[in-house]
């Protein structure tokens, strides 16, 4: 961890609530009530992790992670060939790939700001059609800086739009690219730089040879200040199951920004100027383990162990030194935890209504099948 040492912490990480409701045939209300502001205040160690003013931690996400309301088919009889849906409400915009949290790995990639773009007041059209399903979303540009904040809809909403296609090439497997145009997500009031994204990727979620079997390869690229600063990342994760047990992968080499830190896991928040102060590419190596060791009803205990390889390296120019504040150049993370999960299965965090992918599987759906 940065100043050379190391640290361990016991904390409860990703608790959330999930509700989904419906009425009148075709509205649908999808909520998450994520918790870890109360328990993860100052963060998740994990180091390579940064956004909303944290470095080396994840930062907690809002209260209200997603509160989604959906008028789903809108053709209805008109027309049986397509699917129509609108969306509104606080949630992820459509860009990139699955939340973290309904993957596989416990630990978060260090790419999570540059593949997802999440907790954002969203207004979104999908349209389904055969084995394409195209999304369109306007939201306000600004992150969350702390758990209890809504989105700066008045004067923000509708400064940034996002796009997603993505085509089903057979049940369970599927390719998708999407392009964002995200004004001032660091500077609330809206006077910092934009950002422009991009995101490819495939994935797969089905069964072979009788296993469950998930993988995932994305890229991504995200460019701020009209092209001064752009960041890359490709990543690659899979999970085989056999029975109640579980092993996972994943690879991922993703650029950051380097900002000035105001302590060992912060950086200054909001920003009154763009401060990089350089750029840093994150190699990193997760190998993972999951026991399916209680599975009655819907009560599921998975005991988990990771272990986490990340080789520093800094990138272009710039004042940051990554063997000054580390003390090296490489570092070494384990997790050693419980999963806990009861009641329904998870739905796909960030695809609602006529995008939602009624043939893939979650996580949650691979434990199902590990019983």
């Amino acid at each position: 961890m940065p100043g050379g040492s190391a640290l361990g912490e016991v904390r409860v990480v990703q608790p959330v609530l999930m509700l989904h409701a419906g009425a009148l045939g075709r509205l649908r209300l999808t909520g998450v009530l994520n918790l870890e502001g109360l328990t993860i205040p100052e963060g998740e160690l994990a180091p390579g992790d940064w956004g909303e003013g944290f470095v080396d931690r994840r930062h907690p996400h809002t209260y209200l992670h997603e509160l989604i309301l959906t008028a789903d088919d809108l053709l209805g009889v008109h027309d049986r060939s397509a699917q129509l849906s609108l969306s509104v409400g606080k949630g992820f915009a459509p860009f990139g790939t699955d939340d973290p949290m309904v993957r596989p790995p416990v630990r978060y990639p260090v790419n999570h700001h540059l593949a997802q773009i999440l907790e954002r007041a969203v207004a979104i059209a999908a349209l389904r059609t055969g084995r394409v399903t195209a999304e369109a979303g306007l939201f306000n540009g600004d992150e969350p800086e702390r758990p209890g904040q809504w989105p700066r809809i008045g004067g923000r909403f509708g400064d940034s739009w996002s796009a997603r296609l993505t085509a089903t090439v057979v049940p369970g497997a599927a390719a998708e690219a999407s392009h964002a145009h995200v004004h001032s997500p660091e500077h609330r009031p809206g006077a910092g730089t934009d950002q422009e994204k991009w995101s490819l990727a495939g994935r797969w979620d089905r069964r072979v040879g009788g296993h469950p079997v998930y993988g995932l390869l994305e890229w991504a690229r995200t460019s701020e200040a009209a092209g001064f600063f752009v960041f890359h990342s490709v990543l690659a994760e899979g999970a085989w199951s056999a029975g109640p047990h579980r092993l996972q992968y994943r690879f991922e080499r993703s650029e950051r920004p380097e900002e000035e830190r105001i302590a060992r896991f912060r950086s200054r928040r909001p920003h009154l100027e763009n401060s990089i102060l350089g750029t840093t590419r994150w190699t990193t190596h997760t190998v993972g383990y999951e026991l399916r060791a209680v599975g009655v009803g819907p009560l599921a205990v998975d005991p988990l162990v990771e272990i986490t390889y990340a080789k520093v390296k800094k990138v272009g120019g710039g004042v940051f030194d990554v063997e000054d504040l580390y003390g090296r150049d490489h570092i070494w993370s384990l997790t050693v935890g419980v999963r806990l999960a009861g009641g329904m299965t998870m739905h796909r965090m960030g695809r609602y209504g006529a995008a939602e992918d009624g043939d893939g599987m979650t996580m949650h759906d691979h434990h199902e099948m590990m019983q």
